[in-house]
């Protein structure tokens, strides 16, 4: 049995400039962080003494013989990517909804690759793990995603992740002092709208055509420097907040599907009783909604959101890890039966004695 626990991340700015489309000719750049709630991947070698050769547990259960036959298209696609066929048990758990904003669908994949590649004896790193997620959800999927969502689930920590048009991709942990980091910690606010949507439906309505939207995307690449330049200096920390705003307006002009009148009255509220400038976390159009709240402003907020789930987060530092690792490992290649055929099954009947 290997279990791999992976983070979610929370997008500050800059997101949309991650996408290739983007940077590949203009080059992109974003500040995030991974936080406290995970996403969880379990296999194990399955036993010869079942029907199937493969089940995967998700919002579904899928049991089959082949990986080919999956309809999950990144479970799918990543066993064919390790060349993994059937022999697996693969379970999926998540501390938060997916389609909520938060990178489950990254994380997904870099948890599953993580897991998989400690099954198989392969070792693997953050690099390792961010870039060949991002060959399997972009080009072998065909998913319409960004490229920060990996390397936050791969890397961990609250960092800027630099994308340059010759395709590399650099990762500075943010460089601010500890106590400025924890007060930046505490007047955040994470609040769940209950609207589920798929990024990749979002981002189509303006990734692909991005040179109509170069203005915004620019200007959101430069907030990157401006909340780095407030992190890592000693300016009043509450304009992180205001730069939030700022950026959540430019991030509505790229598309009508960024928002909705549902989620524009909540905003609006939270900034009425208090929040100085917030954003959804992901694409856009539902999911989770952060909030930059001073403190003596917070318990007017849980009051005025109080039909909104309230998730209290703290940044997390690591990436992907293996949190539990079966030492007998006989398992993964069949030794301990006689055959790595599938038996026969026979009906049962009642046998009268």
């Amino acid at each position: 049995m290997i279990i791999s626990r992976t983070p979610y991340r929370v997008s500050f700015f800059g997101g949309g400039t991650d996408y290739p489309a983007w940077y590949k000719e203009n080059g992109g750049q974003v500040l995030s962080t991974t936080i406290d709630k995970f996403l969880y991947i379990s296999c194990r070698y399955l036993p010869p003494f079942f029907e199937h050769r493969l089940r995967l547990v998700y919002s579904r259960i899928e049991s089959c013989q082949r990986a080919q036959e999956l309809t999950h298209p990144t479970a799918r696609e990543t066993l064919r990517f390790l060349n993994i066929d059937s022999d697996l048990e693969i379970h999926y758990d998540g501390d938060l909804p997916s389609r909520s904003g938060v990178g489950s669908s990254s994380a997904f994949t870099v948890g599953l690759l993580h897991a998989l590649y400690t099954h198989i004896g392969e070792t693997s790193t953050p690099k390792k793990l961010a870039s060949e997620s991002i060959h399997i959800e972009q080009n072998i999927v065909g998913e319409q995603v960004g490229s920060q969502d990996q390397v936050s689930a791969a890397h961990g920590g609250l960092n800027r992740i630099q994308f340059l048009p010759d395709g590399r991709i650099m990762v500075d942990p943010i460089p601010a002092e500890r106590s400025r980091i924890d007060a930046l910690e505490t007047q955040l606010m994470l609040f769940y709208t209950g609207i589920k949507r798929t990024a990749a439906n979002v981002a189509n309505t303006y990734v692909s055509n991005v040179v109509r939207r170069q203005n915004q995307l620019r200007k959101m690449h430069t907030m990157v420097d401006d909340a780095f330049n407030i992190l890592t200096g000693s300016s009043d920390l509450n304009d992180f907040g205001r730069l939030l705003h700022e950026g959540w307006m430019e991030k509505r002009s790229l598309s009508s599907q960024v928002s909705n009148p549902y989620v524009d009255d909540i905003y609006s509220n939270a900034r009425s009783a208090g929040a100085l400038g917030g954003k959804l976390t992901g694409a856009g159009g539902g999911g989770m909604l952060l909030l930059y709240v001073p403190l003596d402003k917070q318990e007017k907020i849980k009051s005025r959101l109080s039909k909104l789930i309230h998730v209290p987060i703290r940044f997390h530092p690591s990436g992907s890890q293996i949190i539990f690792q079966d030492e007998d490992q006989r398992y993964r290649d069949g030794e301990k039966f006689r055959t790595s055929q599938p038996v026969s099954f026979v009906e049962l009947r009642e046998i009268d004695f």
